[in-house]
């Protein structure tokens, strides 16, 4: 039989070349998103079947899991990719966007992990990939709410690692740098600003030309090999915990972990600090 992966927030991105990367392999995909009625491209391939799930509803969440049971007669995979991004210093972020943002990266990646684990563990087997983030490991400024939002994520992955490797159900954290997708547009569209505290202004706007300058679109991988990276991870066969996807990403935790903490932050400090 075919084997099954269920993928969150498919509907472009990594999220929709995972599932293509996936179906062109031979695998069955359920790929889930908020709004499918409009998805045109997923639906064309035919062991690709698109169905409704929203992650802050719990409802939309089981319906998915049945009915993607029933109609491929398994799940061997769960992806949560489904996530959101934000932009700009802590102190003009207002608490709705912070929550919100929590509710998606956070407790939403929770509650679908949650609902498919009984399925999991009835099964003796399974699979749960998070994709995470390089600021899930290393943190930049003007990213302080979604770097915390990862932190948490690499945190409940890990622990949870070891909780159901008892239940022969693996977990995997998947940390890409920069990708060349619609998220990182969508996350400065999502830039939060208070004009009644404009102190930060010159350090935002110096902080935006270092992000968006020098080889920065150079250093982007593809969502197609974010993809194929994703792939590769699960099925290597391997116990790997984490996997790191683009070379920006893989020099900075190199550097976490080589330098003590006083040279790390002496050399970010340079770098970011005005």
């Amino acid at each position: 039989m075919k084997k099954t992966v269920l993928i969150t927030g498919a509907s472009s991105g990594i999220g929709r070349a995972t599932a293509k990367k996936f179906a062109e392999k031979g695998w069955n995909v359920i790929a889930t998103m908020r709004n499918p009625d409009k998805e045109k491209e997923l639906n064309a391939i035919n062991n690709v079947w698109v169905t409704t799930l929203d992650v802050e509803k719990a409802d939309t969440i089981g319906t998915a899991i049945k009915n993607g049971i029933r109609q491929f007669g398994k799940i061997d995979v769960l992806i949560n990719n489904a996530g959101q991004g934000i932009f700009g210093v802590f102190e003009t972020t207002p608490e709705e966007n912070i929550r919100k943002l929590f509710e998606v990266n956070f407790f939403g990646v929770l509650q679908v992990t949650r609902a498919i684990l009984p399925y999991f563990r009835e099964q003796k087997n399974g699979m749960i990939v998070n994709i995470s983030s390089g600021t899930g490991r290393f943190t930049l400024p003007l990213m302080s709410i979604y770097s915390a939002s990862k932190y948490g994520l690499e945190g409940f992955s890990e622990s949870l690692s070891f909780e159901l490797a008892a239940q022969n159900i693996k977990v995997k954290i998947i940390e890409p740098g920069m990708v060349d997708t619609n998220f990182d547009e969508a996350t400065r569209n999502n830039y939060v600003a208070d004009p009644n505290i404009p102190a930060y202004n010159d350090y935002i706007n110096k902080m935006i030309g270092i992000f968006s300058g020098g080889d920065a679109g150079e250093r982007k991988v593809t969502a197609g090999e974010a993809a194929g990276a994703i792939y590769d991870a699960v099925t290597d066969g391997s116990d790997t915990l984490r996997y790191i996807i683009g070379e920006d990403v893989k020099a900075m935790i190199a550097a976490r972990s080589a330098m003590s903490d006083q040279e790390y932050m002496e050399m970010m400090q340079q770098r970011f600090a005005v």
